[in-house]
């Protein structure tokens, strides 16, 4: 069951009554939100989530991980037994084409790849264990999101909302940020999907980059119209809920149009920057020539504005540069020409990323918001072809700031050429097991019953990394 099953069974109650959708709005607004608010398990470290996710699959030895020995033994084969790898095209010992250097106070051995997220060292708890199930792009992507290979489960984005609850009636507890140049991961939307959830917390994606972030969110009705007939629409379908055993999908369905209503007021009033000051946008790099970069940026500062307003959790889209093999739905892909497109995806990502963990920091809103940056996978230590890099899901870095989480410190070890986990090695159902934690809940309590089972994020596994917790 639910942790808060019972807030939900009397709002449901109250939506299937003879309260108005009027009335409903109201209650949503109010200040004393006793009875809609989940009952957490313990004090929270974090109120919202920003999922920065590399879709693709960054090379941690080229960035987060660095190995000296590739350099020592470029060239050379492989001493060790290899796995099979996506297009099993495999080369020789690949040196990273960036340098090494120590960052921070704590000293992060970490490439200049991303200098300016570097500069942020002492933010940064890396982990450098990470491992998936998966090396293929659309399986490794739904694990990523939901624990599981395929399609059917919610997303971690829709779990947060469900258990966290609403904090901001007038916008969805979860919002997915794209841009012209970003493309859906492979996998598709349902990768944001809630699955089994109740229909309230599934992913809403706002593309920033067009004039209306969300289709038809301009009326075309004059409010009190509108009004009238939602309250109208409203009143049919609960009386219809109550006739059928999928009740509380029509419920959602209801409470879904209320969100959309409210919204129509409160996304153009989120998506227009005027107010924010040039020096934070330049900061960013809203005005950049580099469109990939400029739209990137726009989503970090969107993030930003998003945590404000109390959204529980914002994913991020990478822009495509098309190098490498990298494009739309995975554009950290470089299968070919890494130094290229690692370098251009990189410098994409790398200012907007460090300002907006500034920028947090500096409004004191870093602590409450816990960022999470990976991808689906890491890439090999040996090349693809002459100059890209394969799959490599044994063993790559993720990292976490904010929100509660230690700084200035490295979780967990690959071996000496970055190829596999051999030390605290660290799983997905780990990361959201610690996601849960920070936002104060328990991962094996947070359960939603399907198909005769309590279901969960982290299916029967995981463990928070409480090494990483400040």
């Amino acid at each position: 069951m639910s942790i808060d099953h019972h807030n939900r069974r009397e709002f449901l109650k109250l939506t299937s009554s003879g309260v108005s959708a009027l009335a409903l709005s109201s209650l949503l607004n109010a200040s004393d939100r006793s009875t809609l608010t989940p009952q957490f398990h313990h004090k929270a470290r974090a109120k919202s989530v920003i999922f920065l996710y590399m879709s693709g699959g960054v090379s941690h030895v080229d960035s987060f991980d660095p190995k000296p020995l590739l350099k020592q033994r470029h060239g050379q084969a492989m001493p060790v037994a290899l796995e099979r790898t996506q297009f099993d095209s495999n080369g020789n010992i690949m040196a990273s084409p960036w340098e090494i250097s120590r960052y921070g106070k704590s000293g992060i051995e970490m490439t200049n790849m991303f200098p300016k997220i570097a500069e942020r060292a002492d933010n940064l708890a890396i982990v450098r264990s990470m491992t998936a199930k998966f090396s293929e792009h659309a399986q490794g992507n739904f694990f990523m999101h939901s624990g599981f290979p395929f399609l059917g489960y919610p997303s971690a984005g829709a779990w947060v909302n469900y258990g966290c609850g609403s904090a901001n009636p007038n916008l969805p507890g979860y919002v997915v940020l794209r841009s012209k140049k970003a493309g859906i991961p492979h996998g598709g939307v349902s990768i944001f999907g809630n699955a089994f959830l109740p229909a309230t917390n599934q992913g809403s994606i706002f593309n920033i980059s067009e004039n209306q972030a969300v289709p038809d969110i301009n009326p075309s009705m004059l409010k009190a119209e509108q009004r009238k007939a939602l309250d109208l629409i409203g009143k049919l379908d609960r009386g219809f809920a109550d006739k059928v055993a999928a009740k509380e999908a029509v419920l959602a369905s209801i409470a879904n149009a209320e969100t959309a209503f409210l919204m129509q007021a409160a996304v153009p009033e989120l998506t227009d920057i005027s107010s924010e000051s040039e020096s934070t946008k330049t900061k960013y790099g809203i005005d950049s020539p580099n469109q990939q970069h400029a739209e990137y940026a726009r989503q970090c500062l969107m993030a930003r504005r998003l945590v404000e307003r109390g959204v529980r959790f914002i994913e991020l889209s990478c822009c495509s540069h098309d190098i490498g093999g990298g494009n739309g739905g995975n554009p950290w892909d470089q299968h070919g020409e890494l130094q290229r497109g690692h370098g251009a995806m990189a410098e994409q990502v790398d200012g907007p990323i460090a300002a907006l963990i500034g920028d947090l920091k500096e409004r004191g809103l870093l602590e409450e918001t816990l960022i999470v940056f990976t991808g689906e996978f890491g890439r090999t230590p040996f090349s693809q072809g002459s100059n890209g890099r394969d799959h490599n899901p044994y063993g790559f870095s993720i990292w976490l700031a904010g929100g509660g989480i230690k700084g200035g410190v490295t979780y967990g070890e690959t071996d000496e050429f970055g190829y596999r986990a051999v030390n605290e090695v660290a799983t997905v159902y780990d990361l959201w097991a610690t996601v849960l934690h920070m936002l104060g809940i328990d991962h094996e309590r947070l359960t939603f019953r399907w198909s005769g089972r309590d279901m969960r994020l982290t299916d029967v596994h995981g463990s928070v990394w409480k090494n990483l917790i400040a």
